[in-house]
């Protein structure tokens, strides 16, 4: 996420948009590093969006950063609005694959020539309670395999410069209505760059 931002000029007037933003683990290193980006931070829970607030205050960043209290899928993207998009583990929680490729769409048209969408988004997610060794339904509004997911995003971003694609097994406990529960996914990581168009 922050690597990628060398690509830039350190002074670069950037228009960052960070989707499902959180409580800030990337938008406000992101903002310190570009100290005159502007990043527009959004999140479906307004305790996340408080809780970045003072986070914001607390890194000295609140003059830079634009928080937004809304589901993803409802947010307007303005066409060629972003010099940068990131989207950690919030894709996969729209409602549907269809409104996950609206979005997709969106940012595509939403992102300015030479500038970057990196993604990371759970697939071939699983659930197994770890008292009992039963598979669960998956806690995942949008659960697909790797394979499935990568055939979206090189259809939605074909003619982008494919910077990298990298799946990684993960599992780790997590906990479901006061149950412990193990959770297996590969995290996908992929990242592109919109080509400059010719005149």
């Amino acid at each position: 996420m922050i690597d990628l931002l060398d690509q830039f000029p350190a002074d670069a007037p950037l228009h960052v948009l960070d989707l499902g933003c959180g409580v800030g683990r990337n938008s406000i290193p992101i903002a310190k590093k570009m100290p005159r980006a502007t990043v527009v931070c959004v999140d479906l829970l307004e305790s996340a969006i408080d809780q970045l607030k003072n986070y914001c205050k607390r890194f000295h960043v609140e003059r830079q950063m634009e928080l937004i209290q809304s589901d993803i899928s409802d947010y307007g993207i303005e066409e060629n609005a972003f010099d940068y998009v990131i989207a950690v583990s919030s894709l996969e929680h729209v409602a549907s694959k269809l409104s996950m490729i609206d979005v997709l769409q969106a940012l595509m048209l939403g992102t300015k020539a030479g500038g970057f969408n990196c993604f990371i988004i759970n697939s071939n997610v699983e659930e197994v309670m770890l008292t009992t060794g039963e598979k669960i339904e998956p806690c995942m509004e949008v659960n697909l395999s790797t394979e499935a997911l990568l055939v979206i995003l090189r259809h939605v971003y074909g003619g982008w410069e494919e910077l990298a694609v990298q799946p990684k097994a993960l599992e780790y406990e997590v906990t479901r209505e006061g149950e412990k529960v193990l959770l297996r996914t590969t995290a996908l990581t992929y990242v592109v760059r919109k080509r400059w168009t010719s005149c």
